[in-house]
Protein backbone atom coordinates (compact mmCIF):
# COMPACT_ATOMS: atom_id res chain seq x y z
CA UNK A 1 0.00 0.00 0.00
CA UNK A 2 1.41 3.50 -0.45
CA UNK A 3 1.93 5.62 1.54
CA UNK A 4 0.56 9.59 1.91
CA UNK A 5 3.78 12.14 2.48
CA UNK A 6 1.41 14.66 2.65
CA UNK A 7 3.29 16.53 0.51
CA UNK A 8 1.65 18.51 -2.52
CA UNK A 9 2.67 17.26 -6.34
CA UNK A 10 4.02 20.12 -8.15
CA UNK A 11 2.49 19.28 -11.08
CA UNK A 12 2.50 21.62 -14.49
CA UNK A 13 4.63 25.04 -15.44
CA UNK A 14 5.66 28.08 -13.16
CA UNK A 15 7.71 30.97 -14.93
CA UNK A 16 9.86 32.20 -12.67
CA UNK A 17 12.38 34.41 -15.56
CA UNK A 18 11.63 35.72 -18.78
CA UNK A 19 13.74 37.51 -21.08
CA UNK A 20 11.35 40.16 -23.01
CA UNK A 21 14.30 42.07 -24.44
CA UNK A 22 15.50 38.79 -26.28
CA UNK A 23 12.83 38.39 -28.60
CA UNK A 24 13.03 42.24 -29.91
CA UNK A 25 16.58 42.31 -30.42
CA UNK A 26 16.92 38.97 -31.67
CA UNK A 27 15.27 36.60 -34.50
CA UNK A 28 14.70 33.43 -32.69
CA UNK A 29 15.43 30.63 -35.10
CA UNK A 30 14.75 27.46 -33.01
CA UNK A 31 14.45 26.69 -29.27
CA UNK A 32 15.26 23.97 -27.03
CA UNK A 33 14.38 23.07 -23.76
CA UNK A 34 16.86 22.11 -21.37
CA UNK A 35 17.50 20.76 -17.82
CA UNK A 36 20.23 22.56 -15.59
CA UNK A 37 22.44 21.64 -13.07
CA UNK A 38 21.73 23.11 -9.82
CA UNK A 39 22.93 23.50 -6.33
CA UNK A 40 19.85 23.39 -3.39
CA UNK A 41 20.76 27.42 -2.77
CA UNK A 42 19.76 28.17 -6.02
CA UNK A 43 16.38 25.49 -6.36
CA UNK A 44 15.19 27.70 -2.92
CA UNK A 45 16.35 30.73 -5.08
CA UNK A 46 14.08 29.77 -7.90
CA UNK A 47 11.24 28.91 -6.18
CA UNK A 48 11.27 32.35 -4.14
CA UNK A 49 10.78 33.86 -7.88
CA UNK A 50 14.07 35.14 -8.14
CA UNK A 51 16.51 35.35 -11.63
CA UNK A 52 17.42 37.36 -13.95
CA UNK A 53 17.90 36.17 -17.48
CA UNK A 54 18.89 40.04 -19.32
CA UNK A 55 22.69 38.98 -20.15
CA UNK A 56 22.50 35.67 -19.90
CA UNK A 57 23.85 33.54 -22.77
CA UNK A 58 24.94 29.77 -23.65
CA UNK A 59 27.78 28.28 -25.22
CA UNK A 60 29.48 24.95 -26.07
CA UNK A 61 32.51 23.57 -24.86
CA UNK A 62 33.76 20.10 -25.26
CA UNK A 63 30.69 18.98 -26.12
CA UNK A 64 28.49 20.13 -23.28
CA UNK A 65 25.95 23.60 -23.20
CA UNK A 66 26.59 25.90 -20.64
CA UNK A 67 24.78 28.67 -19.41
CA UNK A 68 27.11 31.87 -18.44
CA UNK A 69 25.72 34.91 -17.02
CA UNK A 70 22.59 34.39 -15.62
CA UNK A 71 21.73 35.47 -12.09
CA UNK A 72 20.18 33.62 -9.45
CA UNK A 73 21.11 35.67 -5.80
CA UNK A 74 22.08 34.12 -3.25
CA UNK A 75 19.31 32.57 -0.83
CA UNK A 76 18.62 34.80 2.13
CA UNK A 77 18.82 32.13 4.77
CA UNK A 78 21.68 30.22 3.28
CA UNK A 79 24.74 29.52 5.27
CA UNK A 80 28.53 29.14 3.82
CA UNK A 81 26.94 27.13 1.81
CA UNK A 82 25.11 29.51 -0.37
CA UNK A 83 26.44 29.64 -4.49
CA UNK A 84 28.02 32.30 -6.20
CA UNK A 85 25.01 34.47 -7.76
CA UNK A 86 26.20 34.45 -12.02
CA UNK A 87 28.24 30.88 -11.60
CA UNK A 88 28.31 28.78 -15.08
CA UNK A 89 25.99 25.86 -15.00
CA UNK A 90 25.75 22.79 -17.27
CA UNK A 91 22.87 22.18 -19.08
CA UNK A 92 21.36 18.73 -20.04
CA UNK A 93 20.19 17.96 -22.97
CA UNK A 94 19.73 14.84 -25.18
CA UNK A 95 23.02 13.94 -27.34
CA UNK A 96 21.10 14.52 -30.73
CA UNK A 97 20.23 17.84 -29.16
CA UNK A 98 23.70 18.91 -28.28
CA UNK A 99 25.12 18.07 -31.53
CA UNK A 100 22.35 20.12 -33.39
CA UNK A 101 23.32 23.14 -31.66
CA UNK A 102 26.91 22.69 -32.19
CA UNK A 103 25.99 22.28 -36.01
CA UNK A 104 23.43 25.08 -35.41
CA UNK A 105 25.64 27.71 -33.19
CA UNK A 106 29.36 27.33 -34.87
CA UNK A 107 27.58 28.93 -37.95
CA UNK A 108 28.96 33.11 -37.85
CA UNK A 109 26.16 35.28 -36.46
CA UNK A 110 24.46 32.89 -34.68
CA UNK A 111 23.82 32.92 -30.74
CA UNK A 112 22.10 30.74 -27.89
CA UNK A 113 20.14 32.93 -25.41
CA UNK A 114 18.49 31.48 -22.51
CA UNK A 115 14.09 32.67 -23.46
CA UNK A 116 12.63 31.94 -20.15
CA UNK A 117 13.24 30.29 -17.10
CA UNK A 118 10.54 27.89 -15.26
CA UNK A 119 9.82 24.68 -13.30
CA UNK A 120 8.02 22.21 -15.07
CA UNK A 121 6.93 19.23 -12.76
CA UNK A 122 9.06 20.11 -10.13
CA UNK A 123 12.48 20.35 -11.98
CA UNK A 124 14.07 23.90 -13.07
CA UNK A 125 14.21 24.17 -16.70
CA UNK A 126 15.48 26.75 -19.12
CA UNK A 127 14.56 27.45 -22.49
CA UNK A 128 17.31 28.30 -24.75
CA UNK A 129 17.15 29.97 -28.70
CA UNK A 130 19.25 30.07 -31.28
CA UNK A 131 18.79 33.22 -32.03
CA UNK A 132 20.54 36.09 -34.84
CA UNK A 133 20.44 39.66 -33.92
CA UNK A 134 18.36 41.71 -35.64
CA UNK A 135 19.08 45.32 -37.56
CA UNK A 136 17.63 48.83 -35.94
CA UNK A 137 15.52 48.75 -38.99
CA UNK A 138 14.11 45.55 -38.12
CA UNK A 139 13.05 46.85 -34.84
CA UNK A 140 11.43 49.63 -36.20
CA UNK A 141 9.57 47.44 -38.56
CA UNK A 142 8.38 45.46 -35.92
CA UNK A 143 7.16 47.95 -33.64
CA UNK A 144 5.49 49.86 -36.62
CA UNK A 145 3.40 46.66 -36.88
CA UNK A 146 2.51 46.17 -33.30
CA UNK A 147 1.15 49.88 -33.77
CA UNK A 148 -0.74 49.04 -36.77
CA UNK A 149 -2.78 45.90 -35.21
CA UNK A 150 -3.63 47.96 -32.21
CA UNK A 151 -4.64 50.09 -34.42
CA UNK A 152 -6.71 47.96 -36.05
CA UNK A 153 -8.04 46.83 -33.21
CA UNK A 154 -8.79 49.47 -31.76
CA UNK A 155 -10.91 50.47 -34.97
CA UNK A 156 -13.02 47.01 -34.72
CA UNK A 157 -13.52 47.20 -31.30
CA UNK A 158 -14.87 51.07 -31.92
CA UNK A 159 -17.30 50.17 -34.92
CA UNK A 160 -18.48 47.19 -33.05
CA UNK A 161 -19.49 49.36 -30.22
CA UNK A 162 -21.42 51.92 -32.72
CA UNK A 163 -23.54 49.23 -33.47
Amino acid sequence: MARDTGRKKDTGRRLIAQNKRARYDYHIDETWEAGMVLTGTEVKALRAGRASLADGYAHVVDGEVWLDNVHIPEYTQGTWTNHAPRRRRKLLLHKREIQKVIAKSSEPGWTLIPLSLYFKDGKAKVEIGLARGKKSYDKRQAIAKREAEREMQKAAAARFRRR
